[in-house]
């Protein structure tokens, strides 16, 4: 493997002429820069990431812990977030929560350990000790998606308030009454605001969230099936089913199927957190739909701007309501609210 002595022998420069080369340093006249260039090109030279490291304190390496690989809705998340990275010149390493604290809590640790320049992070509970210490360390931190109240840390999320009105105000326009809700952990922002904002929105319309309303999900398609399974049993079952996610919706539609029934027309089904497969199921799922892109992009943004020593502030972005059939919409009535 090249060395950088072997390419500053082939272009007929010193160490030095090298280095300030490889480093963008703008004190070497232009047919030097060339010829370091093309020696590099022609001996394959790559610089050592890892000696780099050492003499500067950095890697060019953010973190990413995600609540849910498995889960579309953050699998397009980290999709967003590892071209935003590349495009600034950092690398990203993934690790998978798989909504479970200690794991989440492992990932950070270890990322930590690898001396990442900066760490995202979409909580999974409402801090652990080793997430809190780390928030308030020198470590720079961005949450996404979701955050810990209270802890001083930028946040970039998207706002579902206002989409979860537009679909109940759809739905009760469509003439459902009776409306029901498949929570996210309570521990974690997303899940208690979306119950939040589902039930104000229904207070709008003098219409009751009863308990026996609210299913208790984890954001995962089993907890919906359960929760569904138990609204069907209730001697009045919902007319409509709001999940709050985007498996959970999934194992809401199974458990309906299970039944023999059908959607819209025994009950409808609604999800936050749009997928592009919802356009195939019959019918289309009717969802609230987040910048997935855009949210990763802002959250790159703001992580970098934190590890150059400028102080970001939190982004929150709206989310949309996606109009489709699974409420019992006419053929005609498929859109987007902005």
């Amino acid at each position: 493997m090249a060395s950088i002595k072997d390419v500053a022998a082939e272009a007929g420069v010193s160490v030095a002429t090298v280095s300030r080369v490889l480093n963008s340093h703008p004190s070497v006249s232009p047919a030097a820069r060339a010829r370091v260039i093309a020696a590099t090109e022609s001996l394959g030279y790559r610089p050592n990431a890892v000696a780099r490291s050492l003499r500067t304190a950095q890697t060019r390496t953010l973190g990413l812990v995600i609540s849910d690989v498995l889960n579309p809705y953050f699998t397009a998340l980290a999709r967003s977030v590892e071209e935003a990275a590349r495009e600034l010149g950092y690398s990203v390493i993934i690790g998978n929560a798989d909504e479970r604290p200690e794991l989440q809590d492992h990932h950070v640790r270890t990322l930590l350990d690898r001396r990442i320049d900066g760490l995202l992070v979409s909580p999974t509970d409402g801090g652990s000790p080793l997430m809190l210490d780390t928030a308030r360390s020198s470590t720079p931190m961005v949450f996404v998606d979701r955050w810990i109240p209270g802890v001083d840390v930028p946040v970039v999320r998207a706002d579902g308030r206002e989409a979860v009105r537009d679909l109940v105000a759809h739905l009760h326009a469509i003439g459902h009454r009776r409306l029901a809700i498949i929570a996210g952990p309570a521990a974690t922002t997303t899940g208690s605001e979306r119950v939040d904002a589902f039930r104000e929105a229904l207070g709008a319309y003098g219409l009751p969230l009863p308990d026996e309303y609210i299913g208790q999900g984890d954001f995962q398609a089993d907890s919906g099936r359960r929760a569904t399974e138990r609204f069907l049993a209730l001697p009045q079952p919902p007319h409509a089913v709001f999940a709050a996610d985007n498996l959970m919706a999934l194992g809401a539609l199974d458990a309906i199927r299970a039944h023999g029934l059908r959607v819209p027309h025994d009950i409808a089904l609604a999800a936050f957190d749009d997928i592009p497969w919802f356009v195939h199921t019959d019918p289309p799922i009717t969802a609230i739909a987040q910048p997935t892109g855009d949210l990763g992009r802002a959250a790159v943004r703001a992580l970098v701007d934190r590890i150059e020593g400028r102080s970001p502030r939190s982004v929150t972005l709206p989310a949309r309501l996606v109009v489709r059939r699974s409420c019992g919409e006419s053929p005609n009535d498929q859109r987007s609210t902005t």
